[in-house]
């Protein structure tokens, strides 16, 4: 198990973000560019609430379905990679 996969469930995104990038101050730094975080970097801000109630998974998703404009059911998570990718239809 990879150390990001350590960190895949609700409430750990700046967790899981350090583990993606090897360095806590980092991520902290990322959130606060994405405005997940307040500038004193601890706070979550109204949308990194919303995002650090996510799962990985649920966050992969949904760049996909902004990515896209495509529904979230026409995904599927690959946690290896930590991407939605298009569901095989048949």
């Amino acid at each position: 198990m990879t150390v990001t996969q350590q960190h895949m469930g609700r409430n750990s995104l700046v967790d899981r973000l350090a583990a993606q990038v090897g360095n806590r101050d980092l991520a902290i730094e990322i959130l606060k560019k994405r405005g997940h975080l307040a500038q004193d970097g601890k706070t979550l801000t109204a949308e990194g609430m919303k995002r650090n109630a996510m799962t990985a998974e649920e966050r992969a998703i949904d760049r996909a379905v902004k990515r896209t404009g495509k529904e979230a059911k026409d995904f599927t998570y690959k946690p290896a990679t930590n991407m939605a990718v298009l569901k095989n239809r048949k």
